[in-house]
């Protein structure tokens, strides 16, 4: 493990606790292996120092308990002690699978539900705990970044509210908008880019890639994610191209102005494998869309890449892309939920996070500092050599 001569050299600033919510356990259970397995080997030679008292433990999950009554109001309850503990609580807000009674009524788990039990678990720490940090991988309410009408900025408001009730820290991936962070100035908000996953699973994946600006291109589908685009292409060495929208601000459809055409900015992408970077699969109109006109344009193979897959309309869309050629794989995070049915599409790519938040966690509950991992230029520039060299060899 890279990190772990130097997180050596400073004491855990409390007892490590993991309080995945049922929405975010799987990956939770993923993290606690490594964190355990990692601590299991430095307990012992610190075994007898006071500092490192339950520094290793067979798991750190501390599971919180929300049942709900038949009206469908609910409540935390924590069965262990958490005084002086370093807490991080991971939720997962899109997690739709989850289900619940309302007056004898089925209902799924919507992220204002998720967010409401988020705060219960805080509520339910009491103040007890040394520091709390939320990770919450996809950031609630963050499609809605800023205001433009006389409407709700919901995302802003959460990220107070979770101020006021004692947390210290919110850990996000790829913010929809990482402004959002201007509504807490004075408090931690660390956005964390998958970019080197992005990477290891595509090319832990795909063996023929050919990593130049000859054979491969990074798009970006609108504007909005130019500057992931930017990243990427810089740090790989090659062309980046991007679309923008033009939209029928004359209508209303589903809650948005219709996409009326994609207009192309950038250079020849005849015969290049091509990346379609994005921060998230809503609908997957746009990728495909996206897709489609770079294969007028005699794209080769086309990856769709996004740190979430929502996936809103299901998977119909991009089976049928897929058989028609319009995309070789699409590739996501397993950060949010995952359908059992996603995972058996032989187009999918999963990139696992796991470890990522497990590095995170375990420098921060020894107090070092993240910058290092927040910045994965040399890990990609490493794996695409190592990657280079194997298929050279």
């Amino acid at each position: 493990m890279p990190n772990d001569e130097r997180i050596l050299e400073t004491m855990p600033t409390g007892t490590l606790g993991l309080i995945p919510t049922a929405s975010c356990m799987e990956l939770g259970k993923k993290v606690d292996s490594y964190l355990s397995t990692w601590r299991e080997h430095r307990e012992h030679e610190h075994h007898n120092d006071i500092a490192f008292k339950e520094y290793h433990k067979e798991s750190y999950i501390i599971e919180p308990h929300i049942p709900r009554f038949g009206s469908g109001e609910a409540k935390c309850v924590i069965n262990q002690s958490v005084r002086g503990y370093d807490l991080y609580i991971m939720v997962d807000v899109t997690n739709y699978s989850m289900t619940y009674s309302l007056c004898g009524h089925t209902n799924h788990m919507s992220p204002d539900d998720h967010f409401a039990d988020l705060k219960r678990v805080i509520a339910a720490v009491g103040g007890k705990a040394r520091r709390i940090t939320v990770i919450l991988p996809f950031l609630y309410e963050s499609r809605q970044h800023r205001r433009t009408a006389r409407e709700s900025l919901d995302c802003p408001l959460a990220l107070q509210e979770l101020y006021n009730m004692g947390i210290d820290n919110i850990i996000t991936f790829d913010a929809h908008d990482p402004r959002v962070m201007n509504a807490i100035p004075l408090n931690g908000f660390e956005n964390v880019m998958p970019s080197y996953q992005f990477i290891k699973g595509i090319l832990k994946n795909v063996k023929d890639l050919t990593i130049d600006a000859e054979h491969l291109m990074i798009i970006s589908p609108d504007e909005g994610a130019t500057n992931r685009a930017i990243y990427l292409a810089n740090v790989l060495g090659i062309d980046m191209g991007m679309f923008y929208k033009r939209r029928d601000f004359s209508r209303v459809v589903d809650g948005r102005n219709p996409i009326v055409a994609h207009e192309f900015l950038g250079s020849n992408v005849e015969g290049k494998d091509v990346l379609i970077i994005d921060d998230m699969i809503s609908s997957g109109e746009s990728m495909i869309d996206t897709a489609r006109e770079l294969k007028k344009r005699k794209a080769n193979r086309i990856f769709v890449v996004s740190t979430f897959g929502l996936f809103t309309n299901g998977l119909a869309s991009f089976d049928k892309a897929y058989e028609e050629g319009l995309i070789y794989r699409v590739v996501t995070t397993n950060l949010i939920y995952q359908t059992p049915e996603l995972l058996s599409r032989e187009y999918y790519i999963s990139c696992d996070m796991s470890k990522y938040i497990a590095y995170i966690i375990d420098t921060l509950n020894h107090d070092s500092s993240i910058s290092d991992l927040l910045n994965p230029y040399d890990r990609i520039k490493n794996y695409v050599k190592k990657y280079n060299d194997a298929k050279n060899a």
